[in-house]
């Protein structure tokens, strides 16, 4: 009787471990997202120049529900996003995006700089084996040949064999050409001056498609030739300083910097169509030409997913300008809100609500006026860059005995003649040792830091860790200066960008749409990590230089 009792305690026992065996598993099985992707019909990447993060904050109570607040609300938003090199410029920030990764291997060091090869500057869209269409100026001369990696366009259209289609759009040249990537089917860009139109390059076609040609007969950009005036009151405007103020720019024929703006009046000093860039009607006109290219590109029209890659770069030309504390960048953003909305209604209604997924962030962001912020207290200033030219000028005179040891100083870096240096029988790594000891001590200078440096060390956090990211071996230079937190560069009216200090660094990251979670994150996150987590979303390969990584929280 006990050993039959104890079999059948046996088998009690072997049953129940068989039931919660099954129904862990079946719980762990039910756990797990077994899909290798999301297909949205449409990916579509916006790039905000200049935006600075707190502007999503600071204007929030101006925006309507369609355009920032439906990213924020409806989407992702990840709140502590910042570059993680320097210089923060254009031709950078778009590249780190696409390509995921920085200019150490991207190699798009900043929007010019000296070539070392050529022994000459550089633009980094400028190729001219290529030809202008569109237009009879050199405009168009344009290509991404000196971007050494792929993005996340070109992957995509590897991944689908080619028949995904990737359209990029941007007021400025390479605002287009770099996020395109070196397959996109077309990158579009506006050539102001008297034409007014949108071109491109013979790097992508011979001729415009019709629909291009359609929408610069209809002469859109001529319709925003008009005066600007503040979308609402601008007394209601209290996040942005006074409108009559000494930190902002004139144009030529105005005596105050103050609303309206006549355009019609100023448009023959002011550059003509180009005078739209530095207006918030310039983002208008990028808008009003990505929704057509939707409809002239049929994007997202099939289940073979699209790229559609837009840049709104008036918001740069206007904070260069105006300030970032100005009732004109205030305005700008208002409206640009207002275009976002008109976007993604015409993404709702052409490709569908739930069938698009969007990302939004910024090539950079933008310090405040120093002017202003010494005239509040705060230390900030300027630095003299002529000025430190003759005192370094004559430290070389004295130590070595010529100025030739210099080729060039651009993007806050010394690039040294190395046979100079060689001929005076010194070893190069002691020539940046003595030329950045030098330079410590001139006022406006915080650190020095040499290319020995930036080759021997790898550092991980802090100020190094992102001049290292900026630094190409091939490219870059032997020694690099970092000015004081809030000391520049620049004019003393606007505000500008380029260090690696956190008020250029810190900018938004919003994901929203198929695929994408509802929720935020404080955790840091980096700009080379939206192409990865783009590439995961999709299913794809990551570009072939990637060195950031999916951001999780993203993903459904």
């Amino acid at each position: 009787m006990k050993k039959k009792n104890t079999l059948s305690l046996q088998i009690f026992f072997l049953i129940a471990l068989g039931i919660f065996s099954v129904s862990g598993q079946k719980k762990i099985k039910s756990n797990v997202n077994n899909s290798l992707e999301s297909s949205p019909k449409l990916v579509v990447g916006i790039i905000v120049d200049q935006m600075r993060y707190d502007y999503i904050s600071r204007f929030w109570n101006h925006f309507d529900d369609g355009g920032f607040k439906r990213l924020v609300n409806d989407g992702f938003n990840c709140k502590n996003n910042h570059f993680n090199y320097a210089p923060t410029s254009t031709g950078p920030g778009h590249t780190s995006v696409y390509t995921g990764t920085t200019p150490a291997t991207h190699g798009i060091i900043g929007n010019n700089w000296y070539d070392k090869e050529e022994n000459a500057e550089v633009y980094c869209a400028f190729d001219d084996s290529y030809i202008s269409v569109g237009t009879t100026s050199d405009a168009g001369k344009m290509s991404p040949h000196r971007m050494n990696v792929t993005t996340i366009t070109d992957q995509l259209r590897l991944h689908t064999q080619m028949r995904g289609k990737t359209i990029a759009v941007s007021l400025k040249d390479r605002g287009a050409v770099l996020p395109g990537g070196h397959t996109a089917n077309a990158a579009y860009w506006f050539h102001g001056a008297d034409e007014g139109n949108w071109i491109t390059s013979s790097y992508y076609m011979n001729k415009l498609p019709k629909w291009v040609e359609d929408f610069n007969s209809s002469k859109i950009a001529e319709t925003y030739k008009k005066p600007w005036t503040t979308l609402k009151s601008v007394n209601s405007y209290v996040e942005s300083g006074s409108d009559n103020n000494p930190y902002e720019g004139l144009l030529k024929g105005e005596n105050t910097p103050t609303f309206p703006h006549d355009l019609p009046k100023l448009w023959e000093d002011n550059g003509k169509y180009s005078l739209l860039k530095a207006t918030p009607f310039g983002n208008s006109i990028t808008a009003d030409f990505a929704i057509a290219a939707l409809s002239g590109e049929r994007l997202g029209s099939d289940m073979i997913t699209d790229f559609l890659a837009v840049s709104f770069s008036s918001t740069d030309y206007v904070g260069h300008f105006y300030g970032v504390n100005s009732k004109e960048i205030e305005d700008t953003y208002i409206r640009l809100d207002k275009d976002l909305e008109r976007l993604f209604k015409a993404l709702d209604k052409k490709v569908g609500k739930g069938n698009y997924t969007v990302f939004l962030t910024a090539d950079h962001a933008a310090i405040n006026v120093p002017a202003y912020l010494n005239d509040k207290k705060i230390p900030a200033g300027y630095i003299d860059l002529k000025a430190l030219k003759a005192k370094f000028n004559e430290f070389l005179e004295y130590k070595f005995g010529t100025t030739d040891i210099v080729k060039n100083f651009s993007n806050n870096q010394y690039f040294l003649d190395h046979k100079v240096i060689k001929n005076l029988g010194i070893d190069i790594a002691e020539a940046q040792e003595i030329i950045a000891q030098e330079l410590l001590n001139y006022e406006g200078v915080d650190r020095v830091y040499t290319g020995q440096q930036m080759w021997k060390n790898n550092y991980t956090n802090g100020i190094p860790y992102i001049l290292q990211n900026g630094y190409n071996q091939k490219r870059s230079g032997d020694v690099l200066i970092v000015l004081k937190p809030g000391v520049i560069s620049y004019g003393k009216t606007g505000s500008t960008h380029g260090s690696p200090q956190i008020y250029d660094t810190h900018v938004p990251l919003l994901f929203y749409g198929k695929g994408i979670r509802r929720g935020s994150t404080y955790e840091r996150t980096e700009i080379p990590d939206i192409a990865p987590t783009m590439a995961a979303l999709l299913g794809i390969a990551f570009p072939n230089g990637t060195t950031g990584k999916p951001i999780a929280e993203v993903l459904e």
